[in-house]
């Protein structure tokens, strides 16, 4: 069983395989997409990462507060999106 984590206050210059390289201590990192504007193609500053749900709850843990690269870091179990019909 997978969790999927929000994290957010991340820096504007993280990827996606930075997304990945900051979680990868936890455990196997099973998706890790950053979000980006439509338009520009810019980070917003926030993502997804999905991991086992044992490996989640310790990465978010360890990570959320923590300063990356001078942003103090959100890391929590996202929410579940509404169904748009």
């Amino acid at each position: 069983m997978t969790t999927s984590m929000f994290v957010g206050n991340l820096p504007f210059s993280t990827d996606q395989s930075g997304l990945q390289s900051l979680f990868a201590p936890f455990g196997e990192v099973v998706s890790a997409r950053v979000m980006s504007d439509r338009d520009t193609g810019r980070s917003r500053g926030f993502g997804f990462v999905e991991m086992e749900a044992s490996d989640a709850g310790k990465a978010m843990s360890s990570l959320d507060g923590r300063d990356h690269q001078g942003r103090k870091l959100r890391v929590n179990e996202a929410e579940k999106r509404p169904q748009r019909f």
